[in-house]
């Protein structure tokens, strides 16, 4: 049967031809892994002597709370859609894949550059992707790059993609109040993005669980009439380092394995104090953590990706490292997940 014409555009007209463009079922082994990375920061940098020039603060007393000693700004009326694109790009050249080979793009942010429409579609145009490729945002808070995580693995392993792109890019710069002392010396800006697709895997993407606790909602914040961060820190500290413990120990039991198996410890950089208070509850030596905070701070759901770029650029993460990821965010939202890293296809058949 012919296609037909519905107001100037080919609709198929049996099932069979709409099956034919959708990516085919993978087989029964197939499971998600991450094969490429990539990341980009904005030119400007904010180190601390910059900010204690106009707050009553210095170095030492920044890197003793926090760990960060400068953080990059986008400047001007740069716009984040860029740097998140090119994040992209890295990592599609590091994954060895083409533009054309995208089915999905999946951006998660609190800071896009507009309202709407979302920062994806944005990034799919400057990528020069085909109108099959969907772009979607997601807002998770700084736990937003694991659970796009797991959509994508969720969307390979079910064949309803074979390629997803999934970047973490924040513009936390622009809902920052400089005044206050607290937060200003957090927060930066930055894009990381990985490309997932699927093998015949032995571990891959696996056992990322998620949790949520509303009654936090008023501990870390940013409301839409001021557009500015708040939060209560203390409060924000002792919930992070309890659901990030168990949610790595929910994720380790999940997948039978203890964190003695775990190679390389990312956690949400937000601070270094509580990545080393959940890294001593979990038994994983400060060799097997990865600290990022210092050259970029907290940029919220761009933190993982980040630091998961330097430790590659640093040989710190190999083919095959077992890398046990956590986040904690506004909501109060959590997730933890295991990931083995640029595992080879068929390398346990």
């Amino acid at each position: 049967m012919a296609a037909i014409e519905e107001q100037g555009v080919p609709v198929a007209a049996t099932a069979a031809e709409s099956l034919a463009a959708a990516p085919a079922v993978p087989p029964l082994r197939t499971r998600a892994g991450i094969f490429g990375i990539g990341a980009a920061l904005p030119a400007h940098v904010v180190t601390n002597a910059d900010l204690a020039e106009r707050l009553d603060t210095d170095d030492e007393w920044i890197v003793r709370r926090t760990g960060i000693r400068e953080r990059h700004h986008l400047s001007g009326d740069e716009q984040l859609a860029p740097l998140a694109a090119e994040a992209c790009r890295r990592a599609l050249a590091d994954a060895g894949r083409d533009v054309s080979e995208i089915d999905r793009i999946i951006v998660t942010t609190i800071t896009p550059d507009r309202l709407t429409p979302g920062l994806a579609p944005m990034v799919h145009g400057l990528l020069g992707c085909s109108s099959r490729t969907a772009a979607v945002d997601l807002n998770a808070a700084c736990a937003g790059f694991i659970v796009a995580l797991d959509e994508a693995a969720a969307l390979v392993e079910s064949g309803r993609a074979r390629v997803v792109l999934v970047c973490g890019a924040e513009a936390l710069s622009r809902v920052t109040d400089f005044e206050d002392r607290g937060t200003a010396i957090l927060f930066g800006d930055g894009a990381g993005a990985v490309v997932v697709s699927g093998g015949e895997l032995e571990t891959g993407i696996t056992s990322i669980v998620h949790g949520t606790d509303p009654t936090g909602e008023d501990a870390l914040y940013s409301e839409v009439a001021d557009h500015v961060l708040v939060q209560n820190g203390q409060v924000v500290y002792r919930h992070a380092v309890r659901r990030m413990v168990g949610a790595v120990g929910d994720a380790l039991d999940a997948a039978g394995m203890t964190s003695g198996d775990i190679d390389l410890f990312v956690s949400h950089q937000a601070n270094a104090r509580i990545i080393e208070t959940v890294a001593s509850e979990l038994g994983v030596e400060l060799e097997r953590v990865v600290f990022d905070m210092d050259r970029c701070g907290n940029t919220s759901s761009a933190t993982i990706p980040l630091a998961l770029e330097r430790a590659e650029r640093e040989g710190r993460l190999k083919p095959g490292s077992l890398v046990a990821l956590a986040a904690f965010g506004a909501g109060f939202v959590w997730s933890a997940g295991l990931v083995r890293w640029k595992e080879v296809p068929n390398a346990g058949a």
